[in-house]
Parts: structure tokens; sequence; C-alpha cells
């Protein structure tokens, strides 16, 4: 059954998008047109426009539509040779007559690529840099009590961060490609070093009236030098046509990724995830809810076998001043195990809540550039002790880009 779990995630989520696929048979399709030009689809724009132009226009309101659809998608002739009609046949009054010279006068849009990078140096400190436990002592399932090796207690350090992303804008209808490439180095604990590259792409599409954005994500990790992890991601973000109030959005979320362990045996895993997200945003304030559901599907052989669980955010930000901005954000997952998690050893079935609480202050030196101060406390609680661990990171990071 566990195979064709994703494949029926994946079903609910676009049987919802079906329900909503209908559009209002009097919808204003030039407002349509403009909208989707305005959010990057302007191949849902030229769609629209060929139903207008099959529909015939009938007055000069609706040649002047098209004219105008047709210069936002970069269609120079096609504009003038309406232009040109508008003038010749209608007789517009001056000020239809102005908006075309203006039009003129600017040109039509042409479309350049944009370019977003930056990069990041950090310096931090990490109270429990191996995620050692919080209690070292544990009692078999024979009653024999144990302690653990030294190596499995908590460790700190300082450590440096090198971090740089990229996005690029790929088509005029709003494909992104984008790569991000992370280097975390210890001053003592150079087998935690970690090195980290992933590479992804994303289109954006429409399903009726349902605004849609695909998502895949390629990925590597090293960990002390040596490969570690691979990961395969595919995602769909899907926005209903539901009319919320000023400010606020909601979306939902399925993904579906892969893990491969290259040092460790039998703990490969496919993680199925959906999520439900509601924002909100105006001039100064962010703020994000979101929950959602995940199974984590195993081989037979993994400790613990398949897991299934939940995940909860809140996030927010604020602006204090021009140059002053916080954030806090609360995130926690609990995570239960389907079987015993080692028989003999440790004979019951895992259960895992782990919490997380951050807060950051950026401070802006110039236009493109920030300083940042991060602090992040973990707390992960377990039926297992020696898999309970505390940790805490202070951060302080410069942060350039081209924005």
């Amino acid at each position: 059954m566990k195979k064709y779990l994703p494949a029926l995630l994946g079903g609910l989520l676009f049987a919802a998008i079906a329900c909503a696929e209908e559009t209002p048979v009097e919808e204003d399709l030039y407002l349509s047109a403009m909208q989707s030009i305005a959010d990057g689809r302007r191949a849902d724009a030229s769609l629209i426009l060929e139903r207008l132009i099959a529909r015939g226009p009938q007055h000069a309101g609706e040649w002047l539509d098209l004219a105008m659809i047709q210069c936002a998608l970069g269609h120079d002739a096609d504009a003038e040779a309406l232009f040109a009609r508008i003038e010749r046949d209608f007789q517009p009054p001056p000020g239809i007559r102005d908006i075309i010279a203006q039009q003129r006068e600017q040109g039509c849009y042409r479309w350049k690529a944009q370019t977003l990078w930056n990069v990041t140096g950090a310096r931090g400190y990490d109270s429990n840099v191996n995620q050692g436990a919080s209690t070292p002592y544990f009692t078999d399932s024979n009653g024999i009590p144990l302690e653990l090796l030294p190596e499995y207690k908590p460790h700190s350090d300082h450590y440096s961060v090198a971090s740089g992303d990229y996005l690029r804008e790929i088509t005029p209808d709003g494909d992104l490609a984008f790569a991000q490439a992370h280097l975390r180095q210890y001053d003592r604990q150079s087998s935690y070093n970690t090195a980290s590259l992933f590479v992804g792409a994303e289109h954006p599409w429409q399903a009726g009236r349902w605004q849609l954005r695909s998502t895949g994500l390629l990925g590597a990790l090293t960990l002390g030098g040596v490969l570690y992890q691979e990961q395969a991601q595919v995602q769909l973000r899907a926005a209903p046509p539901w009319k919320l109030p000023k400010g606020y959005d909601f979306s939902l979320l399925g993904s579906v990724s892969r893990t491969s362990y290259k040092t460790l045996a039998h703990f490969d895993a496919t993680t199925v995830e959906l999520r439900n997200m509601l924002g909100y945003r105006n001039d100064t304030t962010q703020a994000q809810f979101a929950v959602g559901y995940q199974r984590d599907l195993g081989s037979d052989l993994r400790p613990g076998g398949d897991r299934s669980g939940w995940s909860a955010r809140l996030y927010g930000r604020r602006v204090v001043t021009d140059a002053l901005q916080a954030e806090l954000e609360l995130s926690g997952q609990r995570w239960t195990g389907a079987s015993v998690y080692s028989p003999t050893v440790i004979d019951v079935i895992r259960k895992q809540n782990n919490v997380v609480l951050r807060g950051v202050l950026s401070y802006s030196l110039q236009r493109n550039q920030t300083l940042q101060l991060e602090w992040r406390e973990v707390r992960n609680r377990e039926n297992i002790p020696i898999f309970q661990y505390d940790a805490h990171q202070i951060q302080l990071s410069w942060r350039w880009s081209n924005l």
C-alpha cells in the first residue's frame, strides 16, 4: 500500500484543484489577461488573448484592450496594427488617442531576465554540534544499565559559514532557475563540517482560476568531507481562487522527497507531505501559519520502520525602524514510528517531538548590505532517552545582495 501513497496524496491535491476549474462565463477576459501578465504568467495571457480575438471585438474599447495586451506581451507589430486600425476606423476621442500616443512613446514590453543573488559570511557558536544525548545513561530491554560513549555526548564549538544564493528568470512566463550553496566549518569538530549544493527550477501555471507553482530540486550534502546525503524533491503549491481580506493569502502544498544516505545502510527514505499555509502581509508586517501531515517511508530494515507525523510553523516579521527588522519563528515536528526501534536493545516504538524557537534582528548597513544576529534554541524530546538533546546556537552574519 505504501508505494501508492504518494500518488494518492497527489491525487487528492489535484482533485481539490479540479473542483474549482470552471471559469465564470461573464469573466472580464481583459482584466484576467492583465492579471496574468502582472503575475508573470505570460503564456496564460496569450491564451486569453486568443479567446478575445476569436470572440471578435465589437467596439473601439475592445480593440484597445487587444492592442494593450499585445503590447504588454511584447508584440510590437501586432499592437501598432491595432492602434492604427482604431485611429482609422473608429475616430476615437482625445482620451483614447492620448493613451495610444503614450504607449507608442514608452514602447512595448521588452523581456529581460531578472537575476537575484546574495552571499553571506557568518561566525557562530553551537552548544551541541553532534546532537549529543542530554541523558547518556539508559537501560536495555534486559534491564542492563548502559552508558553512551563520549563521542555521543554533547560537544560544543565555534564555527564559520560561507553561503550563496542565485536565482534567475529563464522565460518571460515566470519560469525560474535557482542554486544554493552552503559551507560550514567548525574550529575543532571537523568531522561535522558540512558542504551542500542544491539546484532547482520553478514553473508557474494555472488550472481554471487556481494559481499553481511546480518546483523540482536536486541536492547533495557532505559531512566531514565525505558525501553523506543526496536528495531529490518535487513540489506543487496551489492557491485557490478565494476572496480573502486584504493582505491575506492561502495556499496548499504537496511534496514528495527522496533521500539517499551514502554512509548509512537501510536509512534511505521517501517522504510525502501535505501542508496548508495562511499568510498575511502589509507594508511593515509579515506573518504565516502552516500545518501539515508527513509520511516517511523507509526500508523494512530501517530502525523503527516507517514514520508518520505532523509539523507546524508560526512565523512573524516586523519593520522596527527604517534600518531594523525583527523576526520570530516557532516550529515543531512530531514523528511516530511504525514498529519497535531495535528489538532486544530498544524494545519500544520511537516517538519524537522536536521544537525550534528562532529569533533574528537584521540591520541594514547600506542598500544591499545587512548585518544579522540570529539566536536559535532546539528542544528534542523523545520516549527513548538517549535520543533526547538540547542545543542553542547564536550567529552573527553579514549579507551582501544585488537588491
